[in-house]
C-alpha cells in the first residue's frame, strides 16, 4: 500500500504562485509515474500533469507553460509549482501514484480569487 499526503494549497491572487508538494510512504518501491489531476466543483477529475520515475513529464493544455512538476525520488515527493494562477485554477488539487494499481491523496484545495 501507498499512502499519499498533499500539502501547499491555499487562496492566492490571480497571477499568483502557488507550490503543491506530495509525500508518498509506505511500500514506495516501484513506484512508477506520479501525477497531479484537479477537480472543480461540477466538473470532472482532469490531468494537470504527470511524470515518470525516469523525470518525463506530461501536462493539461489548460496549464501548460504556467505550472512545472517534479519529483524527488529519493524523498519519495512530487512538486507542483504554479505560476499566473487564473480564476479557473479554482480546484481540488489530487496527487496520485502508480505501482501496478492507482493510488491517491485527500486532496489540497487551491482556491484562486481576487
Amino acid at each position: 500500500q501507498v499512502q499519499l499526503v498533499e500539502s501547499g494549497g491555499g487562496l492566492v491572487q490571480p497571477g499568483g504562485s502557488l507550490r503543491l508538494s506530495c509525500v508518498a510512504s509506505g511500500s514506495t518501491l516501484n513506484i512508477g509515474s506520479m501525477g497531479w489531476y484537479r477537480q472543480a466543483p461540477g466538473k470532472q477529475r482532469e490531468l494537470v500533469a504527470l511524470i515518470t520515475n525516469g523525470g518525463s513529464t506530461n501536462y493539461g493544455d489548460s496549464v501548460k507553460g504556467r505550472f512545472t512538476i517534479s519529483r524527488d525520488n529519493a524523498k519519495n515527493t512530487v512538486y507542483l509549482q504554479m505560476n499566473s494562477l487564473k480564476l479557473e485554477d479554482t480546484a481540488v488539487y489530487y496527487c496520485n501514484a502508480r505501482q501496478g494499481k492507482v493510488y491517491w491523496g485527500q486532496g489540497t484545495q487551491v482556491t484562486v480569487s481576487s
